[in-house]
């Protein structure tokens, strides 16, 4: 179960040493980087300063004004210059540049109105999708997905939860058999962001029943439109139906559409799952903003609605919020220096709790009022949308926080064992083929 709400294209999490990763070629974009800020390293520009890629931006901008270029066209040609995302390599939508850069180049192109790439329309696919492709997907494949995937062209989903695997997600079902240069796959999968809009899938399948658990999983690249792909919207709490359940009858993917090595697909899966968890708990707001703005606003323009008890809860809220926004700054300044880790995880688990409280702490504040529901017609949404719904349905859709991107229980473990370094929870699975699993 996936959830899109990444604020920035810039910022979604990627592997640090896939950006030493071969570019298969991909030096060829290096002309549009300025002499004087490319190293002698094969035309990769690894010693870009701010100074430099500020000229370099700027110079962009006045050969594609966007004001006079198609929308498509430009980001298309943002991605060749290598201003997509700079810290990814060259040719790749990137520059090997520092990835504390980006902030650089988003900032000239704000200040000329250039346009975006819609990036909570294709969240999964910036933060989860895109950061795995380059750490284990082959040339063929980087070469083949990212442009696309980063310009909003093709949709990404991710079907890794399951009916019976979604807090033990490696208990997974899905069967994936090997024929000739194929893999078959059968299985289903549930709580599936954007499905129904997605062109491509990140997918995990078990590949040897034989194997524990962790040890017989596969990671593929699953192509939505396989006439085996069945689609079928779940109807949530709030009347849409914003996940999907997808089912999966002899669909067939090409080996060279794997990531990573036979079998290794849960070691492939954590960079997917660390990423999506800051993708989701660690998203760039300003201060007051998110939930939090929305109770503020409430509580500043209805002065006839406040008492003395929930202004002490609106306090202790949005200090939490800072909190929290201060402390996902510090995680996104992290990752400049690495992989993301399991802090991404107690961030998430924060990101929960804390839109909820809030939520619901708006709810009671509007009284009667807070009662009131504005649409419950069963639409299958493109996105999620917090701050532009009522309270209702903030309150509503906020319940979900507890389970996507990792359940609250299964982030409680992670940052006790990874984080806090106490004892692990006792498992006796860990050494038992699938197969003998008791089900």
């Amino acid at each position: 179960m996936t959830a899109r709400h990444v604020p920035t294209a810039s910022t979604d999490g990627a592997a640090r040493d896939a950006r030493t990763a071969s570019t298969g070629g991909a030096a060829r974009n290096a002309r549009t980087v300025p002499a004087d800020a490319t190293a002698s390293t094969g035309g990769a520009a690894r010693s870009v300063d701010a100074d430099a890629l500020r000229d370099l931006t700027r110079r962009f901008l006045a050969e594609h004004p966007p004001a006079d270029t198609d929308r498509t066209a430009f980001l298309r040609a943002r991605f060749d210059a290598g201003l997509a995302w700079v810290h990814y390599p060259v040719g790749l939508g990137g520059l090997d540049a520092p990835r504390a850069l980006q902030a650089v180049v988003d900032a000239e192109l704000a200040a000329a109105g250039a346009p975006d790439n819609d990036p909570r329309r294709i969240g999964i696919g910036l933060g989860m999708a895109a950061p795995t492709l380059l750490a284990y997907g082959s040339d063929e494949v980087k070469e083949r997905f990212l442009k696309p995937l980063w310009v909003g062209e093709e949709v990404w989903c991710q079907l890794f939860s399951e009916p019976g695997a979604g807090s033990d997600l490696a208990a997974l079902g899905t069967r994936a058999v090997r024929d000739g240069d194929d893999w078959v796959v059968n299985g289903q999968k549930v709580w599936t962001s954007s499905a129904h809009v997605a062109r491509w899938a990140i997918l995990i399948a078990r590949t040897d029943p034989d194997l524990p658990k962790h040890r017989g999983i596969t990671y593929f690249v699953c192509d939505m439109t396989d006439p085996g792909v069945e689609v079928r919207p779940l109807r949530q709490i709030t009347g849409e139906a914003e996940f999907n359940e997808v089912f999966l009858t002899d669909v067939r993917i090409p080996d060279a559409h794997r990531l990573g090595e036979v079998g290794d697909g849960w070691r492939v899966a954590q960079t997917t799952l660390m990423n999506e968890r800051v993708t989701i708990g660690g998203s760039r707001i300003p201060r007051e903003g998110g939930m939090i703005g929305k109770a503020a606003a409430t509580w500043r323009d209805r002065p006839e609605l406040r008492t003395h008890h929930l202004h002490r809860r609106l306090l202790d809220l949005w200090v939490d919020a800072e909190v929290a926004r201060l402390t996902g700054e510090r995680l996104r300044q992290q990752l400049v220096v690495g992989q993301p880790g399991p802090e991404g995880s107690a961030m998430k688990l924060g990101f929960a709790r804390l839109n909820q409280a809030i939520s619901a702490l708006e709810v009671e504040l509007l009284g009667d009022e807070g009662l009131l529901y504005g649409e419950w017609a069963m639409v299958r949404p493109d996105l999620v949308d917090f701050t532009g719904r009522d309270a209702g349905y903030r309150y509503l859709r906020a319940k979900g926080n507890s389970i996507e991107g990792g359940t609250t229980e299964v982030l409680l473990n992670i940052v006790a064992e990874r984080v806090l370094g106490l004892p692990a929870e006792p498992r006796n699975d860990k050494d038992v083929a699938w197969k003998d699993l008791a089900r």
